[in-house]
């Protein structure tokens, strides 16, 4: 019963520290999905998978560019469910509900329903941090990843009950 499994895609683009990148890592295993740069993704060949993550480090306050002009070319989809993740210097409900926002409005605009939303801490050297040695430092920690873990766990139970 091939086909009953869960097909899963990560879309990610983590390169300054590679934090997100360990957080992809813990959810590809979890839910034994391929992982991606927006780069290598061609728009069409999204239809083939049943959950697709979209993940990057957060610059100014937004995911980054490479991920945003993406979604922009992304074709309309039906109910098409995805999750979105980041990690990023400063943490807390509200600003990640808004760092999250320009991603979320432009997948949703394309049929896409965002079943959940993770997000940790991450190691962040931008700009004037470098002098003070960056904050975060160690960000994602063992605690963040085992964090990762639980949420992907939830949402494979989660989906694989619908």
């Amino acid at each position: 019963m091939e086909n009953m499994a869960m097909k899963s895609l990560l879309v990610l683009y983590s390169y300054h520290h590679n934090n997100t990148e360990k957080i992809a890592n813990v959810f590809a295993k979890v839910l034994d999905a391929q992982i991606k740069t927006p780069q290598q993704i061609n728009p069409d060949e999204l239809q083939k998978y049943s959950l697709i993550g979209f993940g990057s480090g957060i610059y100014g306050a937004k995911h980054h560019e490479f991920l945003l002009d993406l979604a922009d070319k992304l074709p309309q989809v039906t109910n098409k469910k995805a999750f979105i993740f980041s990690t990023s210097a400063i943490m807390g409900k509200a600003k990640v509900a808004e760092d999250h926002s320009s991603l979320r409005e432009k997948l949703e605009s394309k049929g896409f329903m965002i079943v959940d939303e993770f997000a940790c801490k991450g190691f962040n050297t931008n700009s004037f941090l470098k002098i003070f040695g960056g904050m975060n430092k160690g960000r994602p920690n063992a605690s963040d990843l085992k964090a990762a873990e639980e949420f992907a766990q939830n949402l494979k139970q989660n989906l694989q009950k619908k």
